[in-house]
């Protein structure tokens, strides 16, 4: 095996490690990313799917850690205004939980404490007259409505990793680091592509551990280190179900046990619902949401809204292993959001530890992640993903609404729920994917729902899509719009055309 010199080794392809190698690589340095999965595939894909402060954090205190998710709100909105846009949310209030006072005053410093400047403020409402109640049972009759955003969880890793590899870095997927070793003060990193068995060997100043749910692993049996902090695994469980009321607007209700639980339009006709906090023991690959969860969620929604969901309501549900910082508390939804650094430096071989963080804060994560290591390389500059647009978020004043004019002309051929669809997914990398075509003919071959070939190509070629299930469930959501013959036959002609198992 050739060894390949390298600045920085980045493990883990989610939001932390592909931010942090994006950072990385727009500063000069050689990078490295390798994930033993697909981008994404872990925890970064199964989120609620929002940029947010955080409203009920406020509730522990955590007024640093808001406010600088507030602040990052508004910088992720303007660098990928294609996959993240602003949703309000009503927050029916119930006098049997969190006083209407208490509300308030939280909601109050929600609006103020991030400086907010592009989205609208909060505001009360009547549940029986204003239309937002129009779904709600009687019984409340005061609500409020803020705001924050939504975002393609998955997507927004994919375009940190298209961006720090168009930056230089190397991305390797379906690759994982299988040991490093300290040797002459820097690491002797070897990595095994499970599809290939291909084995390559790196020498790196330093390695960033951004394995999540596996970071501890990590440092004690890839790399024989060992850290004082540790990781607690929360597990975090969402359904999705047809959407049973009218309007964009996402709600935002109270439980019994002081949790909260966001429903949100997802992807035209379907709702998402979520979350659990639930204390996890097992292997992070192996979770999923049992029926006690499902049965919660249902619970919940149906203490608040007219319509009642049933258990065959379920279209699909999903399970995401957080891995928080540890810092002691008893209650999950207690445990910080907050991300912690550790670095261990032994032998002038730096290793930097990430414990924690959310995707909110991922850029200033892996910004704050580069401060730290600075001192190891003097040729590193400074700081700049904060004004730079993701791939694809390159838009005149980060305005979406003019973009979406400009592609009807660009595209007067094509249906609208198309362009909508490459829009709100790529933006003004739309191009690419259409490039040359004059009708849907131009596109290939049709799958079924928004499914062309043309996009499946964009995909393998620029962002590492290996197989069926990477298609249809992380670069996109066409998984939850064709028929299961549809994707059946779709699986067969991709492992056929790109000679890939599923």
């Amino acid at each position: 095996m050739t060894e390949t010199m390298v600045d920085l080794f980045v493990i883990g392809g989610g939001i932390n490690g592909a931010g942090v190698a994006r950072d990385a690589a727009g500063r000069g340095l050689s990078v490295v990313l390798c994930e033993k999965d697909d981008l994404a595939q872990g925890t970064s894909s199964r989120s609620g799917k929002l940029v947010h402060g955080g409203l009920r954090y406020l509730e522990y205190y955590e007024f640093r850690l808001v406010r600088e998710a507030l602040i990052e709100r508004e910088v992720l909105m303007n660098a990928a205004p294609h996959i993240i846009w602003p949703m309000r949310f009503v927050l029916p209030h119930s006098p049997d939980d969190r006083p209407a006072w208490l509300v308030r005053l939280g909601l109050f410093l929600y609006d103020h404490l991030g400086g907010r400047k592009k989205l609208p403020g909060t505001r009360t409402l009547n549940l029986r007259r204003d239309p937002e109640g129009a779904p709600i049972m009687d019984q409340y009759t005061r609500g409020f409505e803020y705001s924050d955003c939504w975002v393609d969880d998955a997507r927004l890793v994919v375009l940190n990793a298209v961006d720090a590899a168009e930056r230089g870095a190397t991305v390797l997927t379906r690759t994982a680091c299988t040991s490093a070793r300290r040797e002459g003060g820097a690491w002797t990193v070897t990595t095994k592509n499970s599809v290939t068995g291909e084995e390559r060997t790196y020498r790196a100043k330093c390695i960033v551990n951004a394995a999540g749910p596996w970071v501890s692993q990590v440092i004690n049996n890839v790399a024989g280190s060992n850290s004082t902090r540790n990781v607690r695994l929360v597990k975090g469980s969402h359904i999705i179900v047809p959407k049973f009321w009218e309007g964009q607007q996402a709600y935002l209700v109270q439980n019994h046990d002081k949790r909260v639980i966001f429903i949100n339009p997802y992807e035209g006709d379907k709702a998402l619902i979520g979350t659990t906090d639930i204390s996890y023991e097992g292997r992070a690959e192996e979770v999923t949401a049992d029926e006690s969860e499902i049965d919660y969620l249902i619970k919940a929604v149906n203490r608040y809204f007219k319509e009642k969901l049933r258990r065959e309501d379920v279209v699909q549900s999903f399970s995401g292993v957080r891995p928080l910082f540890d810092d002691g508390q008893g209650n999950p939804s207690a445990v910080t959001r907050d991300y912690v650094f550790d670095i261990d430096d032994q032998g002038g071989a730096v290793m930097l530890n990430i414990f924690g963080g959310k995707i909110t804060t991922f850029r200033e994560l892996a910004e704050r992640g580069l401060h730290k290591i600075a001192d190891y390389f003097p040729q590193m500059t400074g700081d700049w993903t904060e004004t730079a647009p993701l791939p694809g978020g390159d838009m005149p004043n980060a305005d979406y609404e003019a973009f979406r004019e400009q592609m009807k002309a660009n595209y007067p051929w094509m249906p609208r729920v198309l362009r909508k669809h490459y829009g709100r997914l790529y933006g003004t990398r739309i191009a690419q994917i259409a490039a040359g075509a004059t009708s849907l003919d131009g596109l290939g071959r049709h799958f079924g729902g928004n499914l062309y070939e043309a996009e499946v190509t964009y995909l393998v070629q620029n962002e590492w899509a290996q197989t069926a299930e990477d298609i249809l469930w992380r670069r996109t959501k066409h998984r939850l719009h064709l028929t299961q013959a549809e994707q059946a036959a779709f699986t067969e002609w991709f492992d056929t055309q790109f000679q890939k198992a599923a």
